[in-house]
């Protein structure tokens, strides 16, 4: 599939595929790592490969298990491939289309749950939320939460639920690679306090990066340490039992009231 849709990007279109569902997506990581991500950089920005992955991801769908994974840390790490993960319906949107009319491939994660809860007003006819720029979904001075995807709104949900002891701002970061770290870093500067939440396992999950890129540049600003709400280290678990394995709103506000403990 891959193989066909570089072959439209060479002929000089704009291929958009659609991967059913994100675990389905491992046998074409080969081709991502070892060909997509790498044409434009061979040729020395000669070429463009304009492709777009889009795939829905992550769970709380009770959905079987492959259909339940939160592979973004994968191509993130992947040079050459940009990775945006909308949280709203407007986003959805936006996102598209900023990664159709990039010249790099990008893969466009979009949450299951999103497709499911989330309802809001979307802009018509040209509408493009740029790569690489964070939305600010609830202004705070207290305590950041830093998420993506449908984590978002656990994160605007456990504000509301902590607004009578904290006023939590939440970073909506939807594109991972590029990332905005103005963004991050002036909310950081702001309250001093972070928690960051995913779905994905714990271990090398996109928020250590996160971690990391805040102890680099902002370790004066922190009143704390930094803190993770994710998924666990094991596979994604069957629909009985996968709100155990979610981030929930319990989950978060547990985290911000040890940072201000």
């Amino acid at each position: 599939m891959l193989g066909g849709a570089v072959g439209l990007c060479m002929a000089g279109w704009r291929p958009v595929v659609e991967m059913q569902y994100d675990a389905f997506s491992y046998p074409c990581l080969d081709q991502l790592i070892t060909h997509v991500g790498r044409y434009r950089w061979r040729s020395g920005g000669r070429m463009q490969f304009p492709l777009t992955i889009r795939m829905p991801y992550g769970g709380s769908v009770r959905a079987p298990e492959l259909d339940d994974d939160s592979p973004e840390a994968y191509y993130v790490h992947t040079p050459g491939i940009k990775v945006a993960i909308p949280s709203t319906p407007a986003d959805a949107k936006g996102l598209l289309a900023a990664a159709i009319r990039d010249p790099d491939p990008v893969v466009v994660f979009e949450p299951k749950l999103v497709y499911r809860t989330s309802r809001g007003e979307v802009p018509e006819g040209e509408h493009v939320v740029p790569l690489g720029h964070a939305r600010i979904a609830r202004e705070g001075v207290d305590a950041t939460l830093i998420a993506y995807g449908a984590m978002v709104p656990v994160c605007e949900r456990a504000a509301d639920a902590l607004s009578g002891e904290v006023a939590c701002e939440v970073v909506d970061i939807r594109s991972l690679r590029p990332l905005d770290e103005a963004t991050i870093l002036a909310s950081v500067a702001k309250t001093g306090r972070v928690v960051i939440v995913h779905e994905a396992p714990r271990t090398a999950g996109f928020g250590a990066e996160l971690a990391a890129l805040i102890a680099e540049k902002a370790i004066f600003d922190l009143r704390g340490p930094v803190l993770r709400v994710t998924g666990y280290d094991v596979p994604y678990p069957y629909w009985t039992i996968e709100d155990a394995y979610m981030p929930s709103v319990e989950r978060v506000s547990a985290a911000v009231r040890k940072l201000l403990a």
